[in-house]
């Protein structure tokens, strides 16, 4: 795909890997709507990106945990940026707990935001795609999507199912044109979940955009669907 003059939305680019991608995406030429559940910190970086670069940079406040509010960013990006050619499902929270320890809302609320979201966003996004011609969606997920690990059940169930979810997705949709790419990075020094303080092997966020922006790039003949991201040198144990 060839990327200046594409319009873009990214969930959850407020901050880390999201923020890193619209930076990337803005540099490349892109147009952008920036979207998170914190309004004050969408005018911020609205604010930011718009002055850095001549693209259009604008934002939207979006639960991606509900339907509706994923219906109105969709239609919201049509309506200021006059189509919708990339989605970049990056929103997600963490929670690690013992299943014996975790409350019912708190198994929701992973699921619901990791992974009905990406439906919802998905199903809303689709129909636009088809409009113009073509189309990339792009699911940050985690390898925590294929590992699984103690305390991480609600995360792994929701980064697994996104795993399935991206690839049947990715075959349904190709001959619509649109491309479907599942990026799973290792350890991002994001501060994510109890992933505090910082930790020079991890990846960076720019790492994960640089990834995404040479997938969008590739050209149509070439889909790379699943992408594995680890550190390089990961502490010996």
């Amino acid at each position: 795909m060839k990327l200046k003059g594409k319009r873009a939305i990214i969930t959850g680019s407020t901050k880390g890997i999201g923020l890193a991608i619209a930076q990337a995406l803005v540099g490349e030429g892109v147009s952008v709507v920036i979207s998170s559940r914190n309004q004050k910190a969408i005018d911020r970086i609205v604010s930011q990106l718009g002055q850095a670069s001549n693209q259009q940079v604008v934002g939207k406040q979006c639960d991606v945990s509900e339907a509706d509010q994923c219906e109105i960013l969709v239609n919201y990006c049509v309506e200021k940026l006059g189509g919708l050619d990339i989605l970049v499902n990056n929103a997600g929270v963490g929670l690690f707990k013992k299943v014996e320890e975790m409350s019912v809302q708190e198994w929701r609320n992973i699921l619901s935001t990791n992974l009905d979201g990406v439906f919802f966003n998905c199903r809303f996004a689709i129909p636009e795609m088809k409009k113009s011609g073509e189309g990339f969606i792009v699911n940050i997920g985690s390898l925590a999507g294929k590992n699984a690990f103690p305390q991480g059940a609600a995360y792994n169930a929701s980064k697994f199912g996104l795993t399935g979810f991206s690839e049947a997705l990715m075959q349904e949709v190709r001959h619509d044109d649109i491309q479907v790419a599942h990026v799973m990075p290792g350890s991002v020094d994001t501060g994510f979940g109890n992933n505090k303080g910082s930790h020079s092997w991890k990846l960076s966020s720019e790492d994960v955009a640089r990834v995404v922006v040479e997938t969008l790039s590739r050209d149509a003949r070439c889909l790379t669907s699943q992408i594995e991201m680890r550190p390089a040198k990961p502490p010996s144990k």
